[in-house]
Order: C-alpha cells, then sequence, then structure tokens
C-alpha cells in the first residue's frame, strides 16, 4: 500500500479536515499521479453533505484532476514518467456491457467506478479523489494533457468541460443553430465558450441582469433576463436547443415554452427534488427533454484536444486546500467565476 494524504468529510455537517489513508500499489496497468491541481465541483459538496444519500465517510472528493505522473505499471503503453496527465469522474468500469463497448462508459450498465465515493473493486475502502497528493487509477481511465497550458484552468475540463461538450456534440449543435444556456456559473460559463466556438448563436438566461457582461465576456451573443416577462416573451418558440445547468428545484415549462417545435431542452445539474413539468409543454411543439451524463473516455480526451486547439479553459479562482470549508460556503452563494481550483503544493 502507498501512503496518501488529502482533505476528507468525516460527517454531513463537520468541516473538511486533513486525512491520512492509504492508496493501492502500482499495478501492471495503473499510473499514479502526483495530483497538481483538482477543480470543485458542486457534485463534491453535494456529496461530502450527504445530500444524494451514500456518502461513505471519510469522504476525499475532488473529480477535475491535474497532475504528473511518478509511476507507471510493467504493461503501461500510453504514458511515461513526468508526462502531464489528467482524472475526470470515472476511474473504472466493467468495460464489456454494449456501453463500455461503445466508448460510454458513463453509462456503463454495472455501473462506472466514480474516482471518489465509489466500492473499489478488489479493495475494502471506497475510492478516493483528488483532493489529495496522489492518485493511482487505470491506464484506460487517465487522460492525456497538453503541457503548454495553464494546468489550473485544465482541471475543470474534467467535469464541466466534458459534461457541457458531450450534450454539444451528441445534438450536432453548430451553426445554423439557437442555443440557450440558463445559469451561468461552472458548467454554463464551459456551455457558452464551447456553443460559440461551435458556431452557434448562444443566449444566456439568467435571473440575475448584473450577469450580461460577463455573459457577453465568455462568447454569448444575447442576454435575457427571466424576470422580464416582455424579455421573455420575446424568444417564446425560438431556441433550437437549451442547455439546463441549474441543480435547484425550478419548473422546467416557462424554459421549455422557449423552444421551436422540436427543440430539445438537454437536463445537466440534478435538483434534489424532481422539478415540475406538464406534459401539454411538450406536446404541442413536439418539444424534448433530454439528460446526458458527462462523457465517455474517448470523447473526454477529444474534448481536451479540441479545447487545447481552441484555446478554451475554464475561468478559475485557484485556491489552498486549506481555504476548501470557504470555498463551499462561497459556492453555494455563487460566489466564483466560474470555478474554484485547489493548489494542491498547498497540501
Amino acid at each position: 500500500m502507498i501512503s496518501a494524504k488529502g482533505y476528507a468529510a468525516y460527517d454531513p455537517v463537520q468541516p473538511l479536515a486533513p486525512y491520512d489513508f492509504e492508496r493501492r500499489d502500482v499495478g501492471a496497468h495503473d499510473v499514479m499521479i502526483e495530483i497538481l491541481f483538482c477543480g470543485v465541483c458542486h457534485s463534491d459538496l453535494h456529496t461530502v453533505r450527504s445530500e444524494w444519500g451514500g456518502a461513505m465517510y471519510p469522504v476525499v472528493p475532488g473529480h477535475e484532476i491535474v497532475g504528473r505522473v511518478v509511476q507507471v505499471g510493467t504493461q503501461v503503453n500510453r504514458f511515461q514518467v513526468g508526462e502531464t496527465a489528467g482524472v475526470g469522474c470515472m476511474v473504472d468500469s466493467c468495460r464489456s456491457c454494449s456501453s463500455c463497448s461503445e466508448g460510454l462508459e458513463q453509462y456503463c450498465e454495472v455501473g462506472f467506478t466514480a474516482t471518489y465515493n465509489s466500492p473499489e473493486p478488489g479493495m475494502e475502502t471506497p475510492t478516493y479523489g483528488g483532493y489529495s497528493n496522489r492518485i493511482i487509477v487505470r491506464e484506460d481511465f487517465v487522460l492525456k494533457i497538453r503541457e503548454d497550458q495553464d494546468l489550473a484552468r485544465v482541471a475543470p475540463l474534467l467535469c464541466a468541460g466534458i459534461t457541457t461538450y458531450s450534450p454539444l456534440r451528441e445534438w450536432k449543435v453548430g451553426k445554423g443553430h439557437k442555443l440557450a444556456v440558463v445559469g451561468l456559473g461552472g458548467l454554463g460559463h464551459m456551455a457558452v465558450k464551447l456553443a460559440a466556438s461551435m458556431g452557434a448563436e448562444v443566449t444566456v438566461l439568467s435571473t440575475s441582469p448584473e450577469k450580461e457582461a460577463d455573459a457577453t465576456s465568455l462568447g454569448a451573443h444575447k442576454f435575457v433576463v427571466t424576470r422580464d416577462a416582455k424579455a421573455l416573451e420575446k424568444v417564446k418558440n425560438s431556441f433550437d436547443f437549451i442547455i439546463n445547468t441549474v441543480s435547484a428545484k425550478v419548473s422546467l415549462d416557462m424554459y421549455a415554452s422557449l423552444l421551436r417545435r422540436d427543440g430539445t431542452m438537454i437536463l445537466l445539474g440534478v435538483p434534489p427534488e424532481a422539478p415540475e413539468l406538464h406534459a401539454a409543454t411538450l406536446i404541442f411543439g413536439r418539444r424534448r427533454i433530454a439528460g446526458s451524463l458527462i462523457g465517455g473516455i474517448a470523447e473526454t480526451q477529444e474534448m481536451l484536444d479540441y479545447c487545447a486547439e481552441h484555446d478554451i479553459l475554464s475561468d478559475v479562482e485557484v485556491i489552498p486546500i486549506d481555504y476548501i470549508n470557504e470555498a463551499y460556503e462561497r459556492m453555494l452563494k455563487g460566489d466564483v467565476k466560474y470555478r474554484f481550483v485547489i493548489d494542491l503544493s498547498t497540501l
């Protein structure tokens, strides 16, 4: 076993605190990564507070990981010591079901192994994530990261980036499409950047008029304050797609009414309570509601390469690890533009 250290939640209510633990030895197909940066996702907060249930304490969160390869197994051939590498939301899957065979490991029919708070095959302890100094992951689930980028700004691409890239690719969003983004946070700001880069006309839908300047700077072409009834009326029946990143309980009817005939709203956020939606809103317009979950490993690599080629990075605030509890409180208030990223050299 290999000693490791990090920050963990010991229960749903206490602040995260230092935690010493052990990771498995490096196997023949494993890569050990010294973690340099780890993004702070809203899913981390949901998990450590057991808002989705199933928290296996102590929980070491973090699934937006960028670091340096420090050891490889005897059968590893894609990575060498010294290279930059990344780890996203998954570290394993069954690799044999129909979804895995199609490169859609996130929909593994057995259930993928999450980077943290997930039963780890062959281990008595759960997986531990990136709020730590090192991680050991099977080569098949490690991503290549280009060295010549701001690595702190790359880290959130491993979740926020792929979560928004995957539906844009699946629905072939591009030039000639009108797309709206609901929520200008960690996911939303990436959706704006990516969709604009693909040629879509992007509108941000927000309750906060003060976010208009930020939306424009991120690449949005239009901005609509959803509390303004007149502004909202003007965009009814107008969007081909809506990317909805909101994790709070909302009524989907208002947003669905903004879709044109045959338009699709793609849900990325997971509210704690079921959202409200009347069937008639879909029926009268042949509208569709869909969902999307992160992306497979091959698509995640494609996204990383695309972002490197188009100079697309997350907007981040880099923090020391001992600021994590304050960061959580600020994240709850929406007080971050647009992703906290932990500098693990501070551990």
